[in-house]
């Protein structure tokens, strides 16, 4: 019988339970250590999920077992639980989604071995109006990190031409992303051409380093640009959110003096975050995401693009 203990959070009651069971074999990070990095980190996380539907990604037997994705909210969720409802894409219908608006909510979906968040770039119940567009950077072997700091800071650049700020965040895997705020008025379908616009721009400028194009085939030795990612239907991992990686990283904002300084000492390693150092870099730092959700900038409209 699975151990189960009771919790009382924020006045809520939730029981969880197996709390010593091993997630992380190499290092023996267990599902008590999930739980409480988690609730550590809220204060930081919290904001960035508030009103976000999530699709939950659930390692039950820890980082070197199976896994699933779960867009519809379980039916044994608490009834305290929010969950906003989407038209299903592929069938009749509709799906509820889980929103990690709190405390109590976070916790229970770390009990259900949800290692790693995925949110949407929208909020609901505006699902059709992205709050930020996002470059997600993704290095083809034997490119790495490195290599997409250099592409990041190209990035920067161009966005600069169009006054727009920037803010970068490892993946917590093996690449990072971009992530630009906007906070104003706008829709998918102008994120995504504006985003594939920078793709197209940095991919003629540096194509022996960078590809903007889908297949994976082409993506060898270079980083791939993904533009795609500016869609109502698909989710990034949210900053602070761990990953099923072999140790307990965390996609963990960054500043763009760390980017240029892993670019120039070509050190992967100065950009790998686990969870205890991402706790110590936030009662440091602060929230170096924190203008991603009230930075108000307007996107300006891309030439027509025809390749």
């Amino acid at each position: 019988m699975p151990k189960k203990s009771q919790l009382e959070i924020e006045g809520k009651s939730l029981q969880v339970s197996n709390l010593e069971k091993v997630l992380y074999p190499d290092v023996g990070f267990t599902k008590g250590d999930l739980i409480n990095y988690y609730i550590r980190i809220s204060p930081v996380l919290l904001p960035h999920m508030n009103q976000r539907p999530i699709s939950l990604k659930r390692y039950p037997e820890g980082v070197n077992g199976f896994y699933f994705y779960e867009k519809q909210c379980p039916v044994h969720r608490p009834d305290w639980m929010y969950t906003t409802r989407v038209p299903s894409r592929r069938e009749a219908g509709f799906i509820d989604y889980c929103m990690i608006n709190d405390l109590p909510a976070l916790v229970w979906a770390a009990n259900l071995a949800d290692l790693e968040l995925h949110t949407f770039l929208h909020k609901a119940p505006r699902i059709d109006r992205p709050t930020m567009l996002a470059f997600d950077l993704d290095p083809g072997p034997p490119a790495d990190i490195v290599a997409c700091c250099t592409i990041a800071l190209r990035l920067k650049k161009h966005l600069e031409v169009f006054n727009l700020q920037s803010f970068p965040k490892t993946s917590g895997s093996k690449g990072m992303q971009v992530y630009v705020p906007l906070n104003t008025k706008v829709d998918y379908e102008q994120t995504k051409s504006f985003a594939l616009e920078r793709a197209h721009d940095l991919e003629e400028e540096s194509p022996e380093e960078v590809v903007s194009k889908m297949q994976k085939k082409l993506r060898s030795g270079k980083v791939f640009v993904d533009w795609s990612q500016n869609d109502p239907h698909k989710t990034t991992v949210c900053v602070y959110s761990l990953r099923a990686r072999p140790r307990p990283t965390v996609s963990t904002p960054i500043s763009w003096d760390e980017v240029s300084k892993a670019a120039e000492k070509k050190d992967p390693k100065l950009l790998e975050f686990e969870s205890s150092i991402v706790l110590e870099r936030v009662k440091e730092h602060g929230d170096l995401f924190e203008k991603v959700l009230t930075l108000k900038q307007k996107l300006a409209l891309p030439r027509q693009v025809s390749r």
